[in-house]
């Protein structure tokens, strides 16, 4: 099923952050101080190492290259696993805010947060339930075959940032929220089903029949009567939220929800991770907003409602603290309030939902939480990534400088590289994801998912937690990255100008 299922689903494209080499710069430091090549010890002359005619590399009198090739790759290798010592890796912190954009939090005055997989982030037993309840209205309701039963959701199969082809070009669908994992694969496994066993279909029809499926378990309520009965299975770091809130209120700071999710089920979850007077925190709490119409749609009025979750039929002239409201749209809520521009700041997990229109139209400031994060960075800090990650860049850098060499064994040699290259990127993409790699990159590109990420949000992080990690007036400054352009100079950079690219010197003759 991974294959066929993978293979009806697409990634986006684009560049992707150059492996950070702190560590492989300030090792060699001290290599280049000491003229020497490498841990104090005189830089060896091979037998088969150049000499230079005319600024161009040539080969010791009566030496093969590719005795020379393999020099220089053994050469390569030896000083990448020199680089990297035991404890280099553990780089990252998983819990830790990172910066598309200059912010500063003493500016801030006001916070507002979405609820799903905002403050409340769910368990993936969830998912389960989930795509098992939609198979069901898929046999039951759509009269789809019987045997789609013996699917059952996998676990990490899909990613966010996916798009599948509705109708074969004109029309993708792009995967962005991570309510969407289960519903990406249920529609692998039916099509996954359908071609094993010979079954034409329409892709439009099979599309729309799997969406209505999943809309169905949201819109009729079930997954909230799930979360509801069982809150603590299914809800993760309750009171790590409380403890973010509280703190933002204490320094007078104002905070707003705006949601989707009707008020019962807002009212009980917030109460479970809370408190009882969680209401009490909050400045506006705003439900059923149908984000992200709430943002563009002018027409739709808010309505108050009561203790008991009744709608009011009074006209609201004013948004006041501790009454909750429903619908509404953006441009009153601006009008209202006054809470306009960089003293705003909305956290939501929707790229396109929660934060594409607040940033781009109304100026305000954007938070994306993405729990895949967390995740990913554990596996960058392993010691498999960082060596797999750091010796395919040097490859890459072999390969590009060797490729002058053209007699046939040496092709040989440059073949043999090239397909290492290939395995090992094959691996590092493997470690996140066996089907579709990183949410964040598509081998040395970013996904799409990774550029809408970094032109919708200002900061982004794993959860909200992490905001607990920093002082409530910290100023976020993103770091320069290198354009492709900049690339091989960008170790030099990291370290004051002492790292030098490898080889660097056998190409100033390119003009």
């Amino acid at each position: 099923m991974a294959a066929l299922g993978s293979a009806a689903l697409r990634r986006g494209g684009g560049a992707a952050p150059q492996l950070l080499a702190v560590a492989l710069s300030c090792q060699s430091c001290r290599h280049k101080a000491t003229g020497d090549g490498g841990h104090g010890q005189p830089r060896e002359q091979h037998p088969a190492s150049p000499g230079r005619v005319g600024g161009q590399p040539v080969l010791a009198e009566g030496a093969d290259t590719k005795t020379y090739l393999w020099a220089r790759y053994h050469e390569m290798k030896k000083l990448v696993y020199d680089l990297l010592p035991p404890g280099v890796c553990n780089l990252l912190n998983p819990a830790a805010i990172y910066a598309n954009n200059e912010i500063s939090l003493a500016d801030v005055e006001i916070y507002g947060f979405d609820y799903d997989y905002t403050l409340a982030q769910y368990s993936n037993l969830l998912h389960s339930m989930i795509f098992n309840t939609a198979r069901d209205i898929l046999i039951e309701q759509f009269k789809y075959p019987e045997r789609l039963g013996k699917y059952d959701y996998i676990p990490g199969f899909a990613i966010r940032g996916l798009h599948y082809d509705v109708q074969k070009g004109p029309s993708l669908k792009q995967f962005m929220d991570i309510f969407s994992l289960p519903e990406m694969t249920l529609l692998s496994s039916v099509i996954d089903y359908f071609i094993n066993h010979g079954i034409e279909f329409d892709q439009v029809h099979l599309y729309k029949d799997i969406s209505d499926a999943i809309r169905d378990v949201h819109v009729k309520g079930v997954m909230y009567k799930w979360i509801e009965k069982d809150m603590e299975r299914y809800i993760l770091h309750g009171d790590e939220i409380y403890a973010v809130l509280n703190r933002l209120v204490n320094h007078k700071k104002k905070l707003f929800l705006i949601t989707n999710s009707p008020f019962s089920f807002v009212d009980k979850g917030m109460k479970h991770m809370v408190g009882k007077n969680w209401r009490d925190l909050f400045d506006m709490v705003i439900v059923q907003a149908d984000k992200p119409n709430f943002f563009t749609d002018r027409r739709k009025p808010f309505r108050k409602l009561d203790d008991k979750g009744s709608l009011q039929w009074d006209k609201i002239n004013q948004l006041e603290k501790g009454k909750i409201y429903k619908e509404g749209n953006l441009f009153d809520f601006l009008r209202l309030t006054g809470w306009r521009g960089s003293k705003v700041l909305y956290f939501g997990d929707h790229l396109y939902s929660d934060l594409a229109d607040l940033m781009l139209r109304h100026g305000w400031r954007t938070g994306a939480i993405v729990p895949e994060l967390e995740t990913e960075i554990r596996i960058i800090n392993t010691e498999q990534y960082m060596h797999s990650l750091t010796w395919q860049q040097a490859l890459t850098g072999l390969l590009e400088r060797m490729q002058m060499y053209q007699d046939a064994e040496s092709k040989q040699v440059l073949l043999e590289w090239m397909k290492e290259r290939q395995e090992i990127r094959s691996l590092t993409k493997n470690l996140f994801n066996p089907q579709f790699g990183s949410i964040f990159r598509t081998f040395h590109n970013p996904t799409y998912f990774s550029r809408r990420l970094v032109r919708f949000s200002d900061i982004y992080m794993a959860s909200i937690s992490c905001l607990l990690n920093y002082d409530v007036n910290f100023t976020f400054y993103p770091r320069r990255t290198p354009l492709q352009h900049e690339a091989p100079l960008w170790m030099d950079q990291l370290c004051t100008g002492c790292m030098k690219t490898p080889f660097l010197e056998e190409m100033v003759h390119i003009r």
